[in-house]
């Protein structure tokens, strides 16, 4: 029973609360998101560029006076944890105004909070955990492990696929024009052959009578 209950809590514990989102950023444009936080709640950003361009974004976040607590340029990714020192609405941005024809995919996960203990009055026990609850934090560990590490490589397969698929456009493309360039010389040269081996015909004149 006892096993089964720390199963069920290892399960049931949540990640700290969080917003995930993938959305397109136009050339020389900018996005911005608000959230509001009170203060000591701790944040975490991590972001990154999916498709377009050289894979990189501009990136600032300002707390609610206007003071810019982060800012990175042409970044293709980062992460950045932060504990909030005044309540209130911050302010998360990413630019591409650098880019004057590269659209941009991006992506974005913002956790805010401590992540709750998965055992119950883990925090405040003073007894050391037993066998099986190291094992469950353990576990628990490595499972949050995994979906970060989940998270990363769909991305990357992402961006992999996008790679691809602008490769095999430009590689038709290519070839399109290869086979263009091909049928024109061919026939310039078959008419070149052909004016060489044509008969000329003498101007058709005679003397008066």
């Amino acid at each position: 029973w006892a096993l089964a209950a720390l199963l069920g809590a290892l399960l049931g514990a949540g990640r700290a609360a969080g917003t995930e989102l993938t959305f397109e950023l136009p050339d020389s444009a900018r996005q911005c998101f608000h959230q509001e936080l009170q203060r000591g709640i701790k944040f975490t950003l991590d972001y990154q560029v999916i498709t377009g361009g050289h894979y990189d974004v501009d990136c600032y976040v300002e707390d609610p006076t206007g003071k810019t607590i982060y800012k990175e340029t042409k970044k293709q990714y980062d992460s950045f944890p932060h504990r909030t020192e005044v309540e209130g609405v911050y302010t998360f941005c990413f630019s591409n105004e650098f880019s004057t024809f590269s659209h941009k995919t991006v992506y974005f996960d913002l956790q805010v909070g401590d992540e709750p203990p998965i055992l119950p009055a883990m925090s405040s026990r003073v007894t050391a955990l037993t066998q099986m609850e190291s094992a469950c934090v353990t576990i628990h560990e490595a499972l949050n492990t995994v979906i970060d590490s989940q998270t990363h490589y769909r991305l990357r397969e992402a961006q992999d696929r996008s790679r691809a698929e602008d490769l095999n456009g430009r590689v038709s493309y290519w070839s399109v024009g290869e086979t263009v360039i091909l049928f024109v010389v061919s026939v310039g040269q078959v008419m070149l052959l052909k004016s060489f081996f044509t008969e000329k015909r003498p101007g058709s004149g005679g003397a008066g009578t």
